[in-house]
């Protein structure tokens, strides 16, 4: 399949995840039950689906892999970090001062994914 496609699919994904998740986290904070609207219970994990699988598939044609490259370890590592506060952010019977921490830290680690995977730096560039 055509490598611009694929990551343009990628990108995509990407953004409509992070934007759901900023939606929901806000719902979750405000206290509004968005967990009634099944679309926004089931679309995140579709749409993380075919994100996985565009990375999977981007990483393979390109032959760049997590370990030998090491701002793809980073992108890696601090996805596992950001599902883990996402999920900390959006679980039910977290206080809410917990879960508003987990929500902007998980931003803040989304946020560095961004940044990783536009400047292919595990340090922004900075280094």
């Amino acid at each position: 399949m055509n490598y611009v496609l694929i990551r343009h699919l990628h990108i995509a994904c990407a953004a409509l995840s992070i934007s759901m998740f900023v939606v929901r986290g806000v719902m979750q904070t405000a206290g509004w039950p968005w967990r009634r609207w099944g679309w926004l219970r089931i679309a995140p994990h579709l749409i993380d689906t075919l994100l996985l699988g565009a990375a999977i598939t981007l990483a393979w044609q390109s032959h760049q892999y997590p370990i030998a490259q090491t701002w793809l370890t980073a992108k890696v590592v601090a996805l596992l970090l950001y599902i883990g506060l996402g999920t900390m952010a959006l679980r039910r019977g977290v206080s809410g001062v917990l879960q508003f921490i987990s929500f902007l830290a998980a931003l803040a680690a989304v946020s560095y994914i961004v940044g990783v995977a536009v400047t292919r730096s595990a340090t922004l560039g900075l280094m």
